[in-house]
Order: C-alpha cells, then sequence, then structure tokens
C-alpha cells in the first residue's frame, strides 16, 4: 500500500482578492511528484483557498490510489487544526469546505502535519503560478510550471516526473522510469532554478506601459447621524437614521468643495438613508444623477446596533474579544465578519471599476467598506481596519489601473469641513 504526501496551499492578494491554490502529491519514499494541481478561483480569503488546495490535493491522491495512506503537509496553522480535530470550525466559509476534505479519504487514512511556509514552497509555487494566470484570464497550465523544476531542486535525491490531473483510478506510473536523469538536470539546473524569483504579488512601482486613465474611486464617508458623535454601533443592521443638522451641513459643504474641484463624473452610494441623502446633496450641486449599489452598505453589527463600545464590551464581552481577534468572526446574533464584508466589497469593487472605466466616481459609503478599499489597495492586513481614523464627511481616494495595481492618493480629508 503507497504513501503519499500532500503538499497544499493557497492565497489571496488581498485576503479577500484575486485567489488561487496549489497542491502536489508526492511519493513518501522517493520524494517523486506524482501530480500537481492548481487553480485560479476568482476574489476568495487566503482561508477559502488554502482549504481548497486540501481538497484538490486529496482528490488528485485519490485518483492515483484510494487506498493509499496520506500525509497532508501544510503551513495553514488553521486548516491543519481544523481538520485535526483539535479546533472548532466556526466560521460559516469553512465547514462545508472541510466537510468535503474529510469525505475524500476514509476517517483514519489521512493524517495532517503543519509545517513553516519555507517548507511549503512547491505548493505555493503553484498557488501564484495560478493567481499569475488568473491575472490574464487564463488558467494555470502544468506544461508552463516551473514550480517541481525549483521545489526539486531544494530536495535532496528527489526524482522529477510531473502529470497534469491523473486519470482516476489510474497508476501512478513507474516512480523509477527517468529517476536518473531527472535527477541530473536538477542538479545541473540548481543554480538556475534558485535564482527565479517568486511572484507573490502583483508587480508594484512605475512601469514605462501607458496604462491608461486609472479608474479613481472618491471615497466619501456619509455626514453625521444622531448616532456619530457617541461613536455607537451603526449599520446596515439598525435603525438607518437619518442626517442630522450637523450632518446635513457637512454635506453641503463636501458637495461645495466637490464642485469647486470639477473632477465627479458619476456618483454612486450605498441604499442606507444617511448616505443616499449625502449623495443627493452632492449631485444636486453637481448636476448629476446618484445611483445606488447594495454592495456599499455598511456592515451589519447584529445585537451590536446602536450600542456603545463600553456597553457592547459590558453585555458580550466573548464575543467582542473575539470579533477583535479575528476578522472571521461575526459581531453577536447575527452579523457580519470583517472578512465576509470584504468579499462583497471587493466584488463591488470590480463591477465599479469595469463600469466607470477611465473615470472619476464619487462612492459614497461607510467606515467599514471605505476602510476595506483602503486596506486592498494597500495589501494591508485585516487588522489594519483598527488602525485607520476616518471622519464623518471625510474624502479619501483611490486609483485602480489596468495592470491591476491600485494606488491610494488621499485618506480623512476633512479640510472642506473647516
Amino acid at each position: 500500500m503507497p504513501t503519499f504526501v500532500v503538499e497544499a496551499d493557497g492565497g489571496s492578494r488581498g485576503n479577500p482578492g484575486p485567489a488561487g491554490y496549489g497542491a502536489v502529491v508526492l511519493d513518501a519514499v522517493t520524494g517523486e511528484t506524482l501530480a500537481e494541481v492548481a487553480e485560479h478561483i476568482g476574489v476568495a480569503t487566503n482561508n477559502v483557498a488554502e482549504y481548497k488546495g486540501l481538497i484538490a490535493g486529496l482528490k488528485a491522491a485519490k485518483a492515483l490510489d484510494p487506498a493509499a495512506d496520506v500525509r497532508v503537509r501544510m503551513d495553514s496553522k488553521l486548516v491543519v487544526e481544523q481538520m485535526s480535530g483539535r479546533w472548532k470550525i466556526k466560521h460559516p466559509d469553512m465547514k462545508p469546505l472541510a466537510a468535503e476534505a474529510s469525505r475524500i479519504y476514509p476517517t483514519g487514512q489521512v493524517r495532517f502535519e503543519w509545517i513553516p511556509r519555507e517548507k511549503n514552497k512547491h505548493a505555493d509555487r503553484l498557488a501564484n503560478e495560478a493567481m499569475d494566470a488568473g491575472k490574464k484570464g487564463k488558467q494555470w497550465e502544468p506544461s508552463a510550471s516551473t514550480a517541481e523544476l525549483d521545489a526539486g531542486a531544494r530536495r535532496t535525491g528527489s526524482a522529477s516526473r510531473r502529470s497534469a490531473a491523473p486519470a482516476p483510478g489510474g497508476p501512478p506510473g513507474d516512480a523509477a522510469a527517468g529517476a536518473a536523469r531527472a535527477r541530473a538536470a536538477l542538479a545541473a539546473s540548481y543554480e538556475l532554478s534558485a535564482a527565479v524569483p517568486e511572484q507573490t504579488a502583483p508587480p508594484v512601482g512605475w512601469g514605462s506601459a501607458d496604462l491608461g486613465t486609472p479608474a479613481t474611486f472618491v471615497l466619501l464617508r456619509h455626514g453625521e447621524t444622531v448616532l456619530t458623535p457617541e461613536k455607537r454601533f451603526s449599520g446596515s443592521g439598525g435603525s438607518d437614521p437619518e442626517l442630522s443638522v450637523v450632518g446635513r451641513r457637512q454635506a453641503d459643504a463636501v458637495a461645495a468643495a466637490l464642485a469647486a474641484r470639477g473632477t465627479i463624473q458619476a456618483i454612486v452610494s450605498s441604499p442606507l438613508l444617511r448616505c443616499r441623502q449625502t449623495a443627493d446633496a452632492v449631485a444636486t450641486r453637481l448636476g448629476l444623477e446618484a445611483g445606488v449599489d447594495e454592495g456599499l452598505r455598511e456592515t451589519d453589527f447584529g445585537a451590536w446596533e446602536g450600542l456603545t463600545f463600553t456597553q457592547v464590551r459590558e453585555r458580550y464581552a466573548d464575543d467582542l474579544s473575539a470579533w477583535l481577534a479575528s476578522p472571521d468572526v461575526a459581531p453577536t446574533g447575527g452579523g457580519e465578519s470583517f472578512n465576509s464584508v470584504a468579499v462583497r466589497v471587493a466584488a463591488t469593487r470590480d463591477a465599479l471599476i469595469e463600469r466607470y472605466a477611465g473615470r472619476t466616481v464619487l462612492v459614497v459609503t461607510h467606515v467599514t467598506p471605505v476602510k476595506t478599499l483602503v486596506r486592498l489597495a494597500l495589501g494591508a492586513p485585516p487588522e489594519s481596519l483598527f488602525r485607520m481614523e476616518l471622519s464623518a464627511a471625510s474624502l479619501s481616494a483611490v486609483a485602480y489601473y489596468a495592470d491591476g495595481n491600485a494606488s491610494l492618493r488621499l485618506l480623512n480629508d476633512t479640510s472642506h469641513l473647516r
């Protein structure tokens, strides 16, 4: 009975953002590569991509031999601990993926092991190749992959034979055939393969290519409501308050400032009343129509709606601590996690970029969507949401270019309110 090693990984350029996974099946004795799989999966979080990489790797192993013992090696502590049964799976996006992975092989036939990231380079490279292909509108092709060459050069005495998706029930192949030639080729190419840089993110900096006029989002947080000065949770699941007297003055002030700049070509707003009132004030001043996009609504804060931070800490201390510690945790009572909001906002962003290509659009929305768009543009981690100040009626701006890069041009400008 053979033993396979499945190394799997997944990644997201934005978390959530353009995502992909990679997995490799190895002969546990010889270290020979028996199968590689990789795929660009659109917008997803790191955790979703990692689980999908695990599922693909297990399916590839089963196609080689359903009776094999399988050792899964991943650098995702979350996936390893959850699949080993030591951590509870709470996130609704993870539960069906974990269940699918558990059904591929019988219980007890698969063991999980955490490994450092530097020891998971083969699967990591496959995931990045898949994301690179997806950025070009293509799917990953095994014939164009260099992941095995790079990984094989690090494995002492490993053989090298790549197959794409193996035929179900088909044999793993003759592990010895061509192994000597593969080892020699790997040894001879070690310096070359080691020098190939990993493509872990979109290209950055200022290239020579003319990328054209970017789609520019001028991000306007709505004006104050009666809840704003008291710093109460006010999302999409609460009372939907209107602008206060102060908030209406703020909306008029930002409208005058944007009219003076003369750069706004379109307006789109969250469906919540405070944003629509702010957008209408600007639209009236500029002579434009304000559209509405459901994806721009604020986070649903569940049972915390209308409460202050102190009140939430007094009533839901454990839930609040968990929420502050993880972007996958939702507020008490069926609210939205920050990662769920980010998936929604990223999809809305992509649709708006396509709709307003080369134009400057005023996006009237809320604290979390604005911070999320800024975070994704910078490639910053989810905890950065707690490290940004965003005042009522403030302006921020992000430009989106044809090569997929984004440039933060302004953050929390309130000069028009002084």
